[in-house]
């Protein structure tokens, strides 16, 4: 499902937080959004999700506005994970990824074979088989991103939005949930800090700084000494090895 975003500028008290964003992002890739704090990736993956209402025109899937989609259909065409998703915490790993068939099911409607179907296949995907009864309060943080992703999963998008699920995770598990995502069939549209995870499980970058769009294309063209200098205002070293970017800093 390709995605376009037209002259998008937001404001919230006062401040513009977003200045004419203009994007054509194809079907079936993993985008990595980039830029400091402050610099508008969340903001921008909320516009993409619709959770702006006032500038959901902006904003098409497959060339439809995203104002004109009814709620419920956008919710089977694209499902959105925010940073700091939070349920009752005696709910169940695979109680928690049930909810992800909310559109598709009415009042007293019970679970149907196809519902039942999606949430394991969802489980399967983020490899939580072995975790499904488990509550949520007894999960550790990389448990929980990938609970809350299969949720989003058993919603069958075609777009999947994260927004910095790999924040204050360790290592290991910011590579493991990397991994699973980079293995879904879908087009994920991803808010990342790391240079490094967003250089080499992303096909595309979007390079943001203070609210506009500062460079746009693979990580080997986005992700330069000058644009890392420039946005971050520190000096780097970038070299590709074994079809890996390998970025580092350099002090002083």
């Amino acid at each position: 499902m390709n995605i376009s975003v037209v002259g998008l500028q937001v404001t919230m008290q006062s401040q513009t937080v977003l200045k004419g964003i203009d994007l054509e992002l194809p079907s079936g890739q993993i985008i990595g959004l980039l830029g400091p704090n402050g610099s508008g990736k969340s903001t921008l993956l909320r516009c993409l999700a619709g959770l702006f209402p006032q500038h959901a025109q902006r904003v098409a899937f497959n060339g439809r506005m995203l104002g004109d989609v009814p709620l419920r259909i956008r919710a089977k065409q694209l499902a959105f994970v925010p940073q700091h998703a939070e349920v009752d915490g005696e709910l169940t790993v695979e109680q928690i990824v049930r909810l992800g068939r909310t559109p598709y099911r009415r009042a007293l409607r019970r679970f149907t074979d196809e519902d039942e179907l999606a949430v394991e296949e969802a489980i399967r995907l983020m490899r939580l088989n072995t975790l499904r009864h488990r509550r949520w309060g007894q999960l550790s943080g990389g448990e929980r991103q990938r609970s809350q992703i299969a949720r989003a999963l058993a919603q069958q998008p075609h777009v999947l939005l994260l927004d910095e699920p790999t924040n204050h995770l360790d290592i290991q598990y910011q590579l493991e949930l990397m991994t699973l995502i980079s293995q879904l069939p879908l087009t994920v549209v991803i808010a990342l800090h790391d240079l490094n995870l967003a250089a080499n499980y992303c096909q595309r970058l979007v390079l943001l700084k203070s609210g506009r769009i500062s460079s746009i294309g693979t990580p080997e063209n986005v992700l330069t000494p000058d644009n890392i200098e420039k946005t971050w205002n520190v000096k780097a070293r970038v070299k590709r090895e074994d079809e890996k970017i390998a970025i580092s800093y350099i002090m002083g």
